[in-house]
C-alpha cells in the first residue's frame, strides 16, 4: 500500500505540473495580458504603452521561465525602472539596496500566490476566505445528500421491480436531469418570491457567509442536494440490486435469516463499493461545479470567486483556483482509490 500511495503521489506530481501549465498557458495569451494592461491603466493605451507595462510587471519573459517563476524554481523576475527597481519578490517599487535583501524564489512553492487586481488583496487569503465558505456549503449539501441517496438507493434497490423501486428510480432521474440553474429558480419561486406567497425562505444566500440559518442556507444546500442526490442513488440502487440477486444472500434467505439483517449485515457493505467512489467524485463537482448555485444565491463562496476571476481577467486569482481546483481532484481520486480496496478486499493494489 506505501508503495502504492508513492506511486500514485508521483503521478499526481506530474499531472498538477501539466494541468497547471495548459492553465497557465492560456491565461498568459498575449490579448488577455492586452486586456490585463489597459483594465490597470486605460483602454486608450497605445501598442507601445502596452508593451511598457508588460515589461515592467514582467510578463515578457519566454512562458517555461515565467511558469517556473511562479511556480517558485526560479528567481522572480526584477526590471530595472527610472525610479528604482521592481521584481516579482517585492511590493511596488523599490531601491536596489532593498531588491537585493529581498528573497529571491518567491512563487506558489514559497507560499507567494500573488496578487489580485479584482479584490486588491493576496491571493492565498482571498482563496481561503472563498474556500472556507464553500467548504461550509460543501458539507451541509453532503449531510443531506448522502444519507438521502443511500437511503432511496437501497429502498428501491431492496425490491427490485416493485412500485417503491420505479417510483423512487422516477424521482432520481428527476432531480439529475434538472439543473441547477432550473430547480434553483423554481425553488426560489415557490419559497422565496411573494408572487407565490411562500416566503419561507430567503432568496439570497449573502446572510449566511457570517451567519447561516435554515431561512437564507437551506435553499442553495436544497438545490445542490437534489441534482446529485439521484446520480447516487441511481448507482446504489443498480449495486443494491445487482447484490441482492448474488448467491450468497439467496443462500442467507433459504436459512431463515431476517429480511432487514440480509440487507444490513450481508448485501449492505457489498452494494456500497460502488457508490462509495461516486461519493468521493462529488467533493470536485461539488467545489467547481457550485458556481451556477453560489452566483444564483450570490453566496460568494470559491464558485462564485472564479467567475470575478474570468470576469474580469484577473490572471493571478483564476492560477490560484486551478491550483486548488487540480490538488482537490487529485486527492479526493486518491482516497477513493484507498477506500475502495478496503471496502473491497478482491481488489489488490498492484
Amino acid at each position: 500500500m506505501g508503495l502504492f500511495i508513492l506511486r500514485r503521489l508521483g503521478v499526481m506530481i506530474l499531472t498538477s505540473i501539466c494541468l497547471t501549465f495548459i492553465v497557465f498557458f492560456m491565461t498568459n495569451l498575449y490579448p488577455n495580458l492586452e486586456k490585463l494592461a489597459k483594465t490597470q491603466g486605460n483602454f486608450r493605451m497605445s501598442d507601445a504603452e502596452v508593451t511598457s507595462f508588460l515589461g515592467r510587471n514582467g510578463y515578457l519573459d519566454p512562458l517555461p521561465v515565467k511558469y517556473a517563476q511562479w511556480l517558485g524554481v526560479l528567481p522572480g523576475w526584477t526590471v530595472e525602472v527610472s525610479d528604482g527597481m521592481r521584481g516579482r519578490c517585492v511590493t511596488g517599487t523599490v531601491t536596489p539596496e532593498a531588491m537585493a535583501e529581498a528573497p529571491r524564489f518567491c512563487g506558489i512553492l514559497q507560499g507567494n500566490w500573488g496578487y489580485s487586481t479584482v479584490f486588491r488583496g493576496d491571493v492565498g487569503e482571498i482563496i481561503s476566505t472563498r474556500l472556507g465558505l464553500t467548504a461550509k456549503l460543501m458539507f451541509w449539501v453532503m449531510v443531506l445528500m448522502v444519507p438521502s441517496a443511500l437511503l432511496l438507493g437501497v429502498l428501491a434497490g431492496m425490491r427490485e421491480g416493485s412500485r417503491t423501486d420505479r417510483t423512487l428510480s422516477t424521482f432520481a432521474i428527476t432531480t439529475t436531469a434538472t439543473p441547477e440553474y432550473v430547480s434553483g429558480v423554481i425553488l426560489i419561486a415557490v419559497f422565496a418570491s411573494s408572487a407565490v406567497g411562500l416566503r419561507w425562505f430567503n432568496g439570497t444566500a449573502t446572510g449566511a457567509m457570517d451567519n447561516a440559518t435554515f431561512n437564507n442556507f437551506f435553499l442553495p444546500v436544497l438545490t445542490i442536494a437534489l441534482y446529485g442526490m439521484g446520480y447516487i442513488a441511481r448507482m446504489t440502487r443498480a449495486s443494491m440490486a445487482e447484490v441482492m440477486t448474488a448467491q450468497y444472500i439467496r443462500t442467507a434467505r433459504l436459512k431463515g435469516v431476517k429480511f432487514s439483517d440480509i440487507v444490513m449485515k450481508h448485501a449492505l457493505r457489498n452494494a456500497l463499493i460502488a457508490p462509495f467512489t461516486v461519493i468521493m467524485l462529488q467533493f470536485p463537482w461539488l467545489l467547481n461545479g457550485v458556481v451556477i448555485v453560489e452566483t444564483l444565491f450570490n453566496y460568494k463562496g470559491f464558485g462564485w470567486t472564479l467567475v470575478q476571476a474570468a470576469g474580469n481577467n484577473d490572471i493571478e486569482l483564476l492560477l490560484g483556483v486551478s491550483v486548488v481546483s487540480v490538488i482537490v481532484v487529485l486527492v479526493t481520486q486518491l482516497i477513493s482509490d484507498i477506500g475502495y480496496v478496503y471496502l473491497n478486499p478482491r481488489i489488490s493494489v498492484s
